[in-house]
């Protein structure tokens, strides 16, 4: 199993993820958030779907997916992201000389018109609910 979480990499995520309590019902106990993270690693780097997770990284891929989710929607990811970049400026190792900007995730300020409706050129095939 090739590392793809290195210890300096985890001690910057780690304070950023969120707490979780002891469930007041019991349960098994969580499992270690560093090995969904190297899960998580695991299929995003190589684009594998979660099922095929291998076992050698100690949780299941439900796990890790209910993970991923849960950390995606508490906003870690861009914390992350917004994170490392700080410290790559302040440590000059940010060249941003060959930054792009992909201008269809950008939003349009003061300007950008909205398209207009696109006309059907054909009758429609769905059956008429009058």
């Amino acid at each position: 199993m090739v590392a793809l979480l290195s210890d300096a990499l985890w001690s910057t995520v780690e304070p950023l993820l969120p707490s979780h309590p002891p469930s007041p019902k019991g349960g098994a106990p969580r499992r270690d958030d560093r090995k969904c993270l190297e899960g998580i690693l695991y299929v995003l780097r190589g684009g594998v779907p979660w099922r095929l997770l291998p076992a050698e990284y100690g949780v299941s891929p439900s796990t890790c997916w209910r993970r991923f989710h849960e950390w995606a929607m508490a906003g870690v990811f861009d914390k992350v992201h917004r994170t490392l970049l700080r410290d790559l400026g302040q440590a000059g190792k940010l060249d941003m000389s060959r930054a792009i900007i992909d201008s269809a995730s950008m939003r349009a300020l003061k300007g950008g018109r909205t398209p207009a409706l696109i006309q059907p050129t054909a009758p429609s095939q769905a059956v008429s609910g009058t």
